[in-house]
């Protein structure tokens, strides 16, 4: 039988209970999974295991497959207006924002990252996304193309029916925002599987799913492993599309799972080893303080994370002080992340912990020079890594290579051909800075660099209404803003005869 997970908090930043149903959500229920997994869930901050959730396998897709397929056919896609679609996203925004600080806890809780973030940041992000396609969702339209007066030619723009989505354990809450966000404001009907890492934010949405009036089937929300469940997902014959975002070497896996099943249309956010181009005309306070928040934001856990910092030579050395003095500074602000002081907290699980020290054993051995950090932060328990900061060769393992953690690689280059070559070097292309107070530099090297997203003195500044994605090995696709709901369409072409005869 599911069960119900009680958790009460009583912390400095929140305090009350929550409760999370931790069964699979499938057809407006919740369900124990066919084969009885199960999943245990854990705590970061301590390493201690939280609870433990049900584990879906292909078998419990296929059940979520078949619901989402009739509530398509029967109760959503273009059987239900636009206009109403907006407003059951909407409420669902309403629900989410009312119990605000109960999500946030509960993010915190189970990924780690400062309770004040998960809640100022990820959760009221996800609400204006959701909001933000709460708005679209009676705009979706072709257009009339002129041909000839015998002849009426037009465009429709159609869901596709029944999608797969996986999301990362980076940005719970919020990924899955911009997942069912231009899914569902398009008609589709949706089956998500939350990483098995940070599922309970997913599994209390649902209850809000409920609440919001949904028909049954339109949200399907099926917890397990990436290797069952969500290859399943990638292989399965009646979903028409999947959008997956996480790491490179999965992505190709869906990528090859997906060609050999159905061929179905594929959308892939995945990693990056994003470049902050730092020139001498820069503000140099700014620019510090801007490339922090690239790099230690959510414990450096963010795919378009400012992991490699080209600097101009000529104020490498002021940059390196002003930059290792505020990594420094964060050590103190490292802990608990329900503490209201807390700034940095644990990677994410035991896997993930050991991940990032490798790559810094590697490049202890590789010769690099670290300014601060290299280590476990702290004696203690849970997963915390210190703020690092080191510098070495371009081609060192640590420096080409996506950590996912709290480790930002100083580089230097002497012009500004250097740098784009330097920025450019590399099989990523998420993202990437360039500060600079001279405009005509800012747009000249933002246009020569390869990435998908661009910021000009500032970094991590992203926008429900602009596009994002990557180029080269960090996917195909774009999420958020206009561009997320071609994604999420097919385009018809229409040709009526109104007078040709033969």
């Amino acid at each position: 039988m599911n069960r119900v997970f009680t958790y009460k908090f009583d912390t400095p930043t929140f305090k009350g209970t929550t409760q999370v149903n931790t069964g699979l959500f499938i057809n407006g229920k919740f369900v124990d999974p066919i084969e009885g997994g199960s999943i245990d869930v854990t705590n970061p901050a301590t390493g201690k295991v939280i609870t433990t959730i049900a584990g879906g396998t292909k078998k419990d897709i296929d059940v979520a497959v078949k619901a989402a397929k009739e509530a398509y056919k029967n109760s959503w896609g273009l059987k239900c207006p636009g206009a109403q679609r907006g407003r059951y996203l909407s409420k669902l925004a309403d629900l989410v924002e009312k119990n605000i600080d109960e999500m946030a806890a509960l993010e915190t809780l189970n990924v780690g990252k400062p309770f004040k973030t998960a809640k100022n940041s990820d959760l009221t992000d996800m609400i204006s996304v959701l909001r933000y396609y709460a708005g679209w969702a009676d705009k979706i339209h072709g257009k009339v193309i002129e041909t000839y007066e015998e002849k009426f030619s037009y465009t429709r723009h159609e869901p596709y029916g029944v999608v797969g989505q996986i999301v990362p354990w980076n940005f719970p809450m919020l990924m899955v925002g911009w997942k069912l966000g231009p899914a569902l404001a398009t008609g589709n009907t949706v089956v998500l599987k939350p990483s098995e890492i940070t599922p309970l934010t997913a599994q209390r949405l649902c209850d809000f799913i409920i609440e919001a009036g949904f028909p049954p089937g339109v949200v399907n929300i099926v917890n397990g492993y990436g290797s069952t469940a969500g290859q399943a997902i990638s292989e399965h014959p009646n979903i028409s599309k999947v959008a997956f975002t996480g790491s490179t070497l999965v992505g190709r896996k869906i990528q090859e799972a997906s060609a050999k099943s159905n061929l179905k249309a594929v959308s892939l956010e995945l990693g990056g080893k994003s470049p902050c181009i730092i020139f001498d005309d820069a503000d140099i306070e700014q620019a510090v303080k801007w490339a922090a928040t690239g790099i230690f934001s959510n414990a450096g856990q963010i795919c378009s994370a400012s992991s490699r910092i080209l600097l101009q030579e000529t104020i490498y050395d002021t940059f390196v002080e002003k930059f290792t003095a505020l990594a420094k500074s964060l050590q103190h602000v490292t802990g608990d992340p329900f503490d209201a002081d807390t700034k940095h907290g644990p990677q994410v699980s035991q896997i993930q912990f050991d991940r990032v020290m490798g790559y810094l054993d590697s490049a202890k051995e590789e010769g690099a020079q670290f300014h601060v950090g290299g280590e476990k932060h702290g004696m203690g328990e849970g997963f915390f890594i210190q703020p690092t900061i080191f510098t070495g060769g371009p081609h060192m393992k640590a420096v080409k290579e996506e950590i996912f953690g709290p480790v930002a690689a100083l580089i230097k280059f002497k012009t500004e051909e250097d740098a784009i070559e330097l920025a450019n070097d590399s099989s990523y292309g998420l993202a990437a800075a360039v500060f600079t107070e001279n405009s005509s530099k800012a747009i000249r090297v933002t246009h020569a660099l390869e990435a998908g997203t661009a910021y000009v003195n500032c970094y991590g500044d992203l926008e429900p209404s602009l596009p994002f994605g990557g180029y080269k090995q960090s996917g195909n696709g774009r999420e958020l803003g206009e561009y997320a709901l071609n994604m999420y369409s097919e385009v018809k072409a229409v040709h009526m005869n109104i007078g040709l005869k033969l």
